[in-house]
């Protein structure tokens, strides 16, 4: 019977619903969507560990962590989760008060590992998540598989269309941006767009938009409509891909 609870902190509901797939096998969870609403929720309730999305609106993870620990409102272990993946930035992250950092893409594995590590107040905790060099795949089968180890082939594909179509609105919002050459605001939704690709393996449009959102950053304009036009075909390509398995399991 599940015992230990756990607080997953994080905006993108993509991410969340990947989270409670491989955390809900384990352990009983809620969801909040920032740090404001995870610090109500903690002043109601006790939670085992925090899992603390950094980039979020109204509250960061940062700021909410510095509210918790001020407070006192839990001394639970939290847990930074995020994109960045710079050692100067994980040393940053647990500089600040941070019990561990795991970075996005996440690995199924070593992600419920550290959880359980916190949890289960083991000594020499990891630090997870670091981000490997990948080939240039479709779709990463390792990280489909350990997807698998932790629900059902119907639900993880499930997972997948639900990143299909946060993609494609993304995309149908990046195209009037570059029509009215408004790049800048274009950043944001590439960040999405990269981390869930990257925790899901969908290797080739994780590579594509990682240059995409890297060149927008470098204000590095001339190649945006190249760049977008080849972002639209990898989706449109990995949709075929996952509808090709779910042909051949139905």
């Amino acid at each position: 019977m599940k015992s230990k609870k756990v607080l997953i902190v994080d905006d993108n509901a993509l991410n969340r619903r990947v989270f409670e797939h491989i955390i809900g096998q384990v352990y009983l969870y809620e969801v909040a969507e920032n740090g404001k609403s995870a610090i109500d929720k903690l002043r109601l309730d006790q939670f085992d560990l925090i899992l603390m999305d950094i980039q979020m609106p109204i509250m960061d993870g940062i700021t909410a962590l510095e509210i918790i620990k001020r407070e006192q409102i839990s001394h639970s272990p939290i847990i930074a989760i995020s994109a960045y993946a710079d050692q100067n930035d994980r040393e940053y992250f647990l500089s600040t008060g941070f019990d561990d950092f795991i970075s996005k893409p996440i690995k199924p594995k070593s992600f419920l590992e550290t959880i359980s590590n916190h949890i289960e107040r083991k000594k020499s905790p990891t630090v997870a998540g670091m981000i490997d060099d990948f080939d240039d795949l479709e779709l990463d089968t390792k990280v489909f598989n350990q997807l698998l180890k932790y629900n059902s082939l119907e639900n993880i594909l499930l997972v997948y269309e639900e990143f299909i179509l946060e993609t494609e609105s993304l995309l149908s919002e990046i195209e009037p941006l570059i029509k009215e050459e408004k790049l800048n605001g274009i950043g944001d939704k590439l960040h999405i767009i990269k981390g869930n690709s990257g925790t899901l393996g969908a290797m080739k449009i994780f590579n594509s938009v990682k240059q995409f959102e890297k060149n927008i950053k470098n204000n590095i304009f001339d190649n945006t409509l190249k760049d977008y036009l080849t972002l639209m075909g990898l989706i449109a390509s990995f949709k075929k891909h996952i509808q090709t398995i779910q042909d051949f399991n139905s």
